[in-house]
């Protein structure tokens, strides 16, 4: 039976959402990363009103409080208490930062809290407590499994599931975004429990990708993890974000980037004549005339300046609906508080298999022509020959 947390995490079309009539008054913490939330509650002003921002006033801070009109608060006590929800979106304790203490001090005051992953499963049991003191929902925001393109991803495979059952997983991630990655395959499983993990296996040479195998709601996982970091510039220098794929008995589903697109490619499978050879044309060939590869999502964001600014907000605005729905609803806010517990728990078993990133130090990287690549590939022609010929099918009985 599917586990009943994946259930409650999945979110609902907008249209179903459940959320009160008037908008949510809410404030963010942090203007480095919270730049995306602040952009999520302005292209979502028809359901959010931006109340402020949290900060230690720098001058960033002030400029972005200029931007969007509110104000500034320097300290946490300075913050209304008419304010519904709050975004922290500062370092919390697994990263050296004081964002679960500033989450929990807004929950006891009884505003409801969406903090910005990774967060130690200690500080979730912390902030869950200041939640029920506070009678607040708390929620933990991975925000990649809110992306359109993963949405539809994981739409797509819980009907494979659902049908045929999952035979296998493939995933690929940055250290980075290693933490929203096993909250995406514990969605694709049907749920975390039980999980395991292998050791790392023995590399040869300088691998960036470190690999291990485990299994998730006993679904079989292979998993790739570019376990690198640059100490000065930790946010760059990712050779991808993830790419994922999943297989089963009618074929595989796969996600070329972590923003799309995503392809469906159906299962070779050919019958045999009476002659113990593949039926490759004629009568009893009907299922070979189908597409080798569908796109079920062609979106594709056109650049990285539509990811900043359209595509991670929106995620932000689905997490904040999914926030609402544990508002309206006090008895869904246990299933979020052990689905995030959970995710953390797997993330620091991960964490202590692979190690350590490695710390490089590589220059900017060169960006290639575009249109070079297009040269090359269409450079490289098909031989060509008569398409009249046909393949001779399976001999009469």
């Amino acid at each position: 039976m599917e586990n009943r947390d994946v259930l409650s995490r999945r979110p609902l079309p907008a249209g179903d959402l459940v959320m009160s009539r008037a908008r949510k008054r809410v404030i963010v913490a942090g203007t480095a990363f919270g730049r995306i939330y602040l952009q999520a509650l302005a292209r979502a002003h028809d359901r959010y009103e931006l109340a402020g921002i949290v900060s230690r006033g720098n001058t960033y801070s002030r400029a972005c409080a200029d931007h969007y009109g509110v104000a500034l608060y320097e300290a946490v006590e300075q913050v209304p208490d008419d304010v519904d929800i709050a975004c922290v979106v500062v370092r919390s304790g697994a990263t050296g930062g004081a964002g679960s203490e500033l989450a929990q001090q807004l929950l006891r005051r009884g505003i409801h809290v969406l903090q910005e992953h990774p967060v130690h499963h200690r500080e979730i049991a912390a902030c869950m407590q200041a939640a029920r003191q506070g009678q607040a929902a708390y929620a933990v925001n991975t925000l990649y499994p809110n992306i359109l393109a993963i949405r539809r991803f994981l739409a797509v495979a819980a009907y494979l599931r659902e049908q045929r059952g999952l035979a296998y997983i493939e995933a690929a991630c940055n250290s980075q975004v290693a933490y929203p990655l096993l909250d995406i395959l514990g969605r694709l499983a049907g749920g975390l429990r039980p999980w395991v993990f292998a050791a790392p296996a023995a590399g040869v040479g300088a691998q960036p990708f470190t690999r291990l195998n485990a299994s998730f709601n006993g679904v079989p996982i292979s998993l790739r993890v570019q376990n690198q970091v640059h100490p000065q510039d930790p946010d760059n220098h990712s050779f991808l974000l993830h790419r994922l794929e999943v297989g089963c008995e009618a074929g595989v589903l796969s996600l070329c980037d972590t923003h799309g697109p995503v392809l469906w490619n159906p299962r070779l499978h050919a019958p045999r004549d009476n002659t113990d050879r593949l039926i490759m044309a004629g009568p009893g060939s009907e299922r070979l005339a189908g597409p080798t590869m569908v796109v079920l999502d062609p979106q594709m964001p056109a650049s990285y300046h539509q990811v900043f600014n359209q595509i991670w907000p929106d995620a932000v605005t689905v997490a904040l609906g999914e926030l609402c729905r544990d508002i309206d609803d006090p008895t869904r806010r246990l299933h979020s508080g052990v689905w995030a517990t959970e995710v953390s728990m797997a993330w620091r078993e991960m964490n202590s298999l692979i190690g350590m990133p490695a710390l490089i130090e590589p220059a900017v990287p060169h960006a290639l022509p575009l249109a070079e690549l297009h040269n090359r590939a269409d450079a490289v022609h098909p031989p060509g020959g008569d398409d009249t010929a046909q393949l001779l099918g399976a001999l009469p009985f």
